[in-house]
């Protein structure tokens, strides 16, 4: 049976989506795409012109103006994709910690949010793709044939995000790391636009125990099924 044409996969950071999104993709020779990168790309790029990051209005002007392109890799450096912003490679910029700490708030804006699912929308309706984000399967694409909701502890996700950040040679503090990262759980959480949530239909799948491999088998066994969720 052919897999799924639209797959959602959601959860709070460093859950697991990116890797799990890039496997299957890989696997059913489907296109990969991170839609959390559009938001860092605006998030970098509002840090780069030194505009303050709670004037709403001007963060969202620079969003719909953005010119923000996701291509396959060019490089074999660990990246999935290649984050270009206006022709320029940011794909490692945007994993800095200044923009881990900022991405919230601006992601939050609804002009913001416009203009990148405006954007998802398009990509995804395509087809063959594997999208992977906060509310792909609630927002962007509620008609998504597939969905996954990634959960995880802080404790997990914030010792995840410490060792990505070591393995890279950057600065990395756990203790900072979890504290930020459950202050962003709440911010995803109780924002009043788009907030981090599973979709009705979507199957939830706590990771802190489980292997990526596990994950992986999981869904491919899954997805390769007609599966009717209650």
């Amino acid at each position: 049976m052919p897999y799924p044409n639209i797959i959602t996969i959601d959860g709070p950071a460093a859950s697991g989506k990116t890797t799990l999104g890039k496997l299957l993709a890989d696997d059913m020779d489907y296109l990969f795409f991170d839609t959390g990168v559009m938001y860092r790309a605006v998030t970098w790029a509002v840090l780069d012109q030194n505009i303050n990051v709670n004037q709403e209005m001007a963060v969202s002007t620079l969003a719909q103006q953005a010119e923000i392109d996701v291509l396959p890799p060019s490089q074999i450096d660990g990246r999935s994709c290649d984050i270009r912003y206006s022709g320029h490679d940011i794909t490692w910029e945007i994993r800095s910690s200044l923009v881990e700490a900022n991405v919230s708030v601006i992601s939050a804006y609804s002009g913001v949010r416009e203009a990148m699912t405006l954007r998802q929308r398009q990509i995804g309706l395509r087809g063959k793709v594997v999208m992977v984000g906060r509310d792909i399967g609630t927002v962007v694409l509620p008609e998504a044939d597939f969905k996954v909701f990634l959960e995880a502890s802080a404790e997990e996700r914030a010792h995840r995000r410490t060792s990505e950040l070591i393995q890279r040679a950057e600065p990395a503090e756990y203790n900072e790391i979890l504290k930020a990262m459950k202050n962003r759980d709440r911010i995803d959480s109780t924002r009043a636009i788009a907030p981090l949530r599973p979709a009705p239909d979507a199957i939830i799948i706590n990771t802190d125990n489980l292997s990526i491999t596990q994950v992986f088998n999981m869904i491919i066994n899954l997805a390769g099924k007609d599966v009717s969720i209650s």
